[in-house]
């Protein structure tokens, strides 16, 4: 097995042989988690700890991820924002480019960062069975030879929401006729935590957390040691399920230098507001005197959920906004200046990418409108373009793979699927039609996610519905510099155009990055889906089929993908249905489908009669009170004609009886 495993490895690590980053991961449960001081739970980790390890990793080396799967459930790994060129198998999306890894199997991804071109802020979660709301997930540094910025040190800011009940739990609640109006599930605290080269930071001398998570300082017990006058830069990865963050420090200035793994000039900002799967980073220059120590601030965006719960309440003693420090001196007082005056999101078109790729013209246009609705088996649901996602029965890049001339059909796929010929320019119009925020959703807000590729962000309305070129203006051709990035959010009734360019072959997923903690009306474009976990769950998410046939002359998946796929139960050829053709789909996974309003025949049918026996009624109502009923008179001499025949029967049958 081994021998097998290092055969089919060595093509895809040839570029970087002499540069081989590995890394041996054990998913594991681990017992008696409790990062927030308030709940004791189980939680999924690595190698037997809780947080998994963070890594870090030289562009001129291709990270070698051994993993083994410990837990009792399929699982994967998704290295978020990694481009995977023409090995899209290696993405770490069940149902879309693998199956799962099985409970006791092991499993080698490849991450080709070396042949890649990207370096920057990114980060592993698992994406299976909403695993990473569980807690598996962990920030990825891609560092390259020289930066484009200079400073003097840096860390990694993690900001995360957390969840006392464990995600199966939480997705009965969400999933059930008695939410019918799909109000996500509320996390019971926030974290906020640090890393440096590898490590994470440990916890504030002196304080005791819990056993368990001891080795890491969350929230209070976290702090970053500065130095007088040097500059540092702050990496800030918002890992959470559902929620988004407003990041600030008192007492400093921050310079955004980049944004989901692209450089960008330096530009001065107050506050970062950073939604699920989005990575910032900042430049901060430390105060020239230590005599105070400095709060650092992350506030969940609490609009985004439906109820605040008393736990979250800012009056309370336990909130939304979890506090951390900056030390200069252990023996100084913390300086905490509380809340500030208003939020505000951060204008990303006005971010100029140091690396200049002008735009280019676009050839075809793929329009996403973004609802919510209540469905009829009574559950609410996501659906882009008024359909709702589910899983197909054989994952999109075997179907790609197996359907020959037949694999350029987009009905082969399922009727959530887009086929994009090779290098074509897609403009992905995301509209977000629901109340909310989404990475990609539609709350307030959405947050999308599209796998396998950067978006250059070429066009934003305020309300796509409009007639106001203010509001919803045209779209600008021949732009300079857009900026690129890989998750953004969208504002409801808000619209965003993503531009790509199609040179990537494979299957890629495009997703609401919202597990449970996005807000409703921001969908991020990550991995071609929003990236609000609790979104992709209730079916937020489409595929896009990339150069299919190209996709067949190129790389092949390990074999062990097809034997995982079989013991699973799952199939690996024919259309998303297990069929070779491009029409028949028969046992494909439909719906639920959005309530039909109005009148149908068996409600028409039910009106009629309930009307007929109503009017019925009325008449014999009226009749009786009109005189149409019996006098004494009548009701007596109907009795007596009774009595009389009934005296006539017993007479005829005491005859009959003398007879015999």
């Amino acid at each position: 097995m081994q021998l097998a495993r290092l055969v089919f490895l060595l093509p895809l690590l040839a570029p970087a042989l002499a540069g081989v980053h590995e890394v041996w991961w054990n998913l594991t449960w681990v017992e008696n988690v409790n990062p927030d001081g308030l709940f004791e739970r189980r939680a999924i980790g690595v190698n037997g700890t809780w947080p998994p390890p963070p890594m870090d990793v030289h562009t001129n080396d291709s990270l070698l991820v051994h993993v083994t799967n410990s837990l009792d459930a399929p699982s994967t790994l998704h290295h978020h924002g990694m481009f995977f060129n023409s090995t899209s198998w290696m993405d770490g999306a069940q149902g879309v480019t693998e199956c799962g890894i099985p409970p006791g199997g092991q499993f080698d991804y490849v991450v080709p960062i070396n042949s890649s071109g990207q370096w920057g802020t990114y980060w592993v979660h698992a994406h299976a069975s909403g695993q990473y709301v569980d807690g598996l997930r962990a920030p990825l540094v891609l560092h390259p030879p020289k930066e484009v910025h200079s400073y003097d040190e840096e860390f990694t800011v993690i900001l995360g929401d957390w969840y006392h009940d464990e995600h199966a739990v939480l997705l009965k609640q969400f999933i059930n006729i008695a939410n019918p109006g799909g109000a996500e599930p509320v996390p019971d605290s926030a974290l906020i935590y640090f890393a440096q080269n590898a490590s994470y930071l440990g916890p504030i001398s002196g304080t005791f957390p819990a056993p368990v998570t001891s080795a890491v300082g969350f929230n209070e017990n976290a702090t970053l040691p500065f130095t007088p006058g040097k500059t540092y830069r702050l990496r800030i990865v918002n890992t959470s399920a559902f929620a988004a963050f407003f990041f600030w420090i008192d007492g400093h200035d921050m310079r955004i230098i980049e944004v989901d793994g692209t450089d960008v000039e330096e530009s001065p900002i107050d506050l970062i507001a950073i939604t699920v799967a989005q990575r910032y980073s900042v430049l901060v220059t430390a105060r020239n005197d230590s005599s105070a120590n400095w709060a650092i601030h992350a506030n969940m965006d609490t609009d985004m959920f439906d109820t605040v719960p008393d736990t979250l309440n800012p009056s309370s003693s336990i909130d939304s906004d979890v506090t951390s420090s900056i030390t200069y001196s252990s023996s100084a007082p913390l300086t905490n200046l509380g809340f500030i005056d208003k939020y505000h999101d951060v204008d990303d078109l006005s971010l100029i990418p140091v690396q200049v790729i002008p735009q280019v013209p676009a050839t075809r246009t793929i329009e996403l409108e973004v609802t919510f609705d209540t469905m009829d088996d009574g559950t609410n649901r996501a659906m882009f373009n008024q359909i709702t996602y589910n899983t197909p029965l054989v994952p999109a890049i075997f179907s790609e793979l197996t359907l020959g001339e037949n694999s350029t059909v987009a009905m082969a796929y399922g009727p959530t699927s887009f086929v994009l010929d090779h290098l074509d320019v897609i403009d992905i119009v995301i509209k977000n039609g629901d109340a909310g925020k989404h990475p990609f959703r539609a709350d307030p807000d959405a947050t999308s996610h599209l796998h396998g590729h950067k978006y250059q962000i070429v066009n934003r309305a305020e309300n796509y519905t409009s007639n106001d070129p203010a509001l919803n203006p045209p779209l600008v051709e021949g732009q300079a510099n857009p900026i690129r990035r890989d998750t953004i959010q969208i504002p409801s009734m808000n619209s965003a155009t993503l531009r790509i360019v199609a040179d990537n072959p494979g299957a890629w997923f495009l997703h609401c990055k919202l597990s449970p903690s996005l807000p409703k009306d921001f969908c991020r474009v990550l991995n071609y889906t929003g990236h609000i976990e609790w979104h992709l769950e209730v079916g937020l998410a489409v595929q896009f089929i990339e150069a299919p046939l190209l996709v067949q002359q190129r790389n092949s998946p390990p074999q062990i993908m097809r034997d995982y796929c079989s013991a699973l139960g799952k199939m690996v050829s024919g259309n998303a249905a297990g069929i070779a053709s491009t029409t028949d789909l028969k046992g494909l996974p439909l719906g639920p489908f959005p309530q039909i309003l109005g009148w149908r025949p068996k409600g028409i049918g039910a009106m009629f009669g309930c009307v007929l026996t109503a009017v019925l009624g009325m008449a014999t109502v009226t009749w009786y009170s009109i005189g149409g009923h019996l006098t004494e008179e009548e009701v007596e001499e109907e009795v007596r004609q009774r009595i009389a025949a009934k005296e006539a029967r017993k007479k005829k049958l005491w005859s009959f009886a003398k007879r015999s």
